[in-house]
């Protein structure tokens, strides 16, 4: 069995120590979000305190780790042989910690059921899932963030009711999914769905320390764990008892545990002020609060203790635009808890008030940075491929297995779950007309699904002299910042690709951090000669790695640019132009161009990449955002032209 370090002996991290702690003591906290950076014990922690707590009475011979003697917690089969008289059989054993891989099938986590079985035998035939297992334990999910959004669905679903619900074809089966959700994320590979952040209860930011004798202390401690873990945790072992006794007194005490009314307004008045969505929050922190007096062993709750327990409840909970910083919680505590009324933040600001700001100043040779102009978002229309994809999104169309939508049926690949029920009561008919109707396995056809996938965009950004004219890269900035915005929603990668002067530079390999894209977006300066087909080829290459590692994505690359290109590769810029685009649209690439050049008269090559791709195309122009004069003449000369200004 593999030794766990005794919680009791991690070094530092309190305050993540202290949001399990309040976890153990009242379940109903819905879990805890742990946001930070790696090697920092947060797996160790929540594996440590499973093996702080004490024993559970589990039915020995339950899939689900049913309660043997509470009927809230029970599934349906013992709940049927209490009621028959039948005395269950009970073990004890340590809480588990369950981890929910990122790669997880729906089925693997809700379970399955055996449908062929049912229909023959006429019998509920379930599969236990990971839901099954984490059941009175701990599930814990690394990189929670990085969850697919149809299996954050699941875990909504079964985390809102405690209940698992498994259902295929008109057949139910449903067991207690009551679980201690441990999430973990690192912000910069992208946010968490607020769906899913509301809906767990405690957040917590972990950093290593800089303590130098602190950092002492955590290699000592390790060192000695590691050479003699049994010694080790006897040498813990009143320490551990201490906490666990406590937890278990707390728990005691918390249904007497008060909160007075003026704390309740208190409570109230901080998520009214905070703008906050709903009542999940305040009823949180008032729980949370209580969780906190009664684990200082007190029945009465104080200020301090709403302070703290709106410590851990806000901060994932607080408003914030997307790539922006998060207001500072603890600033807007001392604010609230005060009664002073918080300051609101003026409409708009410096950078995002639709003003023109001018250029940035002039870096070396010549260079130039322009601010973000507000822009119109470019459409994004992929076309389903025909590929089949099992990742899941709110980009493109893309047949898949498991979920989705039922398109239509086909035959079985192996031990398939999906049945196609209808199509396979056909094939049956079809196969055995008359009396002697029966399912058979070469009867069995499975469901072709439809889904949307998230995509991998490949920004390939024309950062040469020319787009600094006419102040084009300021609005073509805008436009970008405007589809970030959009991949933002719909859970996409993105990467950074510039070209200028003699090559192409990777800015942003592929990353789930649409903080982190915006912030390269705004570093982009511009100046000197065009590479197109530089771009093209570097833009090109780091789709096909990125499909490569990652073949559910779909691909999508937006080239921004006037399509003056004047430095080739080695050979002459159309010829390389034509392969580039004829790769591109080969390797099932979706090609957005924002076209950076005005004007009827088109001298780049923007018309011949889209006609080669079968892409779409914007002008600058018709992103730019217009005063309504303005608009109504770039309508009339589309009209004129019957197509775009």
């Amino acid at each position: 069995m593999r030794s766990v370090l005794p919680f009791t002996a991690i070094v530092g991290q309190e305050r993540l120590k202290k949001a399990l702690i309040l976890n153990a003591v009242n379940p109903n906290l819905r879990g805890v979000l742990i946001k930070g950076e790696r090697g920092t014990a947060k797996s160790t922690a929540v594996r440590a305190l499973a093996d702080l707590l004490p024993d559970i009475e589990v039915v020995a011979d339950c899939p689900f780790n049913c309660h043997p003697t509470d009927r809230t917690m029970q599934c349906d089969l013992c709940a049927e042989r209490v009621d028959s008289g039948e005395e269950l059989p009970v073990i004890r054993r340590k809480m588990k910690v369950v981890d929910l891989p990122l790669g997880a099938t729906e089925d693997r986590i809700v379970g399955t059921l055996d449908i062929e079985k049912a229909l023959k035998e006429g019998i509920k035939a379930l599969q236990p899932g990971l839901l099954a297992e984490a059941n009175r334990g701990i599930l814990y999910i690394d990189e929670i963030n990085l969850l697919e959004d149809h299996l954050v669905d699941v875990l909504l679903d079964a985390a809102a009711m405690g209940v698992n619900v498994v259902e295929r074809e008109g057949i139910s089966v449903s067991h207690p999914a009551r679980f201690i959700l441990v999430g973990t994320m690192n912000p910069d590979e992208g946010e968490l769905r607020p769906q899913l952040s509301d809906r767990i209860g405690l957040s917590v930011e972990v950093k290593a320390t800089r303590d130098i004798e602190e950092r002492k202390r955590i290699i000592e401690v390790v060192e000695e764990f590691e050479s003699d873990p049994l010694e080790f945790a006897r040498k813990w072992k009143p320490r551990q008892k201490e906490v666990r006794d406590r937890i278990l007194k707390a728990k005691r005490i918390l249904p007497r545990a008060r909160i007075s009314d003026e704390m309740l307004e208190r409570i109230a008045r901080m998520c009214v002020e905070l703008e906050l969505d709903g009542h999940r929050a305040d009823i949180l922190i008032a729980r949370c609060a209580k969780t906190i007096a009664a684990y200082e062993l007190r029945e009465e709750v104080s200020e301090e203790d709403i302070r703290e327990a709106a410590s851990f409840v806000l901060p994932h909970r607080l408003k914030a635009e997307p790539f922006e910083e998060p207001p500072d919680v603890e600033e807007i505590l001392d604010q609230v808890m005060s009664d002073k009324p918080r300051e609101r933040e003026k409409e708009g600001n410096d950078e995002e008030d639709g003003e023109d700001k001018g250029e940035g100043g002039e870096g070396m040779d010549g260079e130039r940075r322009f601010d973000v102009a507000r822009a119109l978002k470019p459409q994004i229309n992929p076309k389903r491929d025909g590929k089949l994809r099992v990742g899941h999104g709110r980009r493109a169309k893309s047949i898949s297995t498991g979920s989705g939508r039922y398109v239509k049926p086909r035959m079985p690949r192996g031990d398939e779950g999906d049945i196609a029920l209808d199509a396979t009561l056909r094939a049956a008919a079809v196969r055995s007309p008359g009396d002697g109707f029966r399912v058979e396995r070469e009867d069995l056809r499975v469901k072709v699904r439809e889904r949307r996938v998230s995509a991998a965009i490949a920004f390939v950004v024309d950062a040469s002299g020319s787009m600094g004219a006419q102040r084009r890269m300021e609005v073509a900035k805008g436009a970008v910042m405007e589809l970030l915005r959009e991949s933002y929603q719909k859970r996409d990668k993105v990467a950074f690709v510039t070209f200028r002067g003699e090559g192409a530079q990777l800015v942003l390999p592929f990353s789930s951090s649409l903080t982190l894209a915006a912030k390269k977006l705004k570093e982009i300066p511009t100046g000197g000669r065009t590479p197109l087909s530089a771009g093209m080829k570097k833009g090109l290459e780091l789709l096909r790695l990125e499909i490569r590692r990652n073949p559910n994505e779909y691909p999508i690359m937006i080239l921004v640019s006037d399509g003056r290109a004047n430095v080739p590769i080695k050979g002459e810029i159309r010829s390389e132009i034509e392969r580039l685009a004829e790769r591109i649209k080969r390797e099932g690439i979706h090609l957005v161009i924002i076209d950076g050049e005005t004007g009827f008269l088109k001298l780049g090559y923007n018309d011949l990449i889209e006609r080669i791709t079968g892409g779409e195309r914007y002008s600058l122009d018709e992103l730019r955002t217009h005063t309504p004069l303005e608009r109504e003449t770039l309508n009339a000369l589309k009209n004129e032209k019957g197509g775009r200004a």
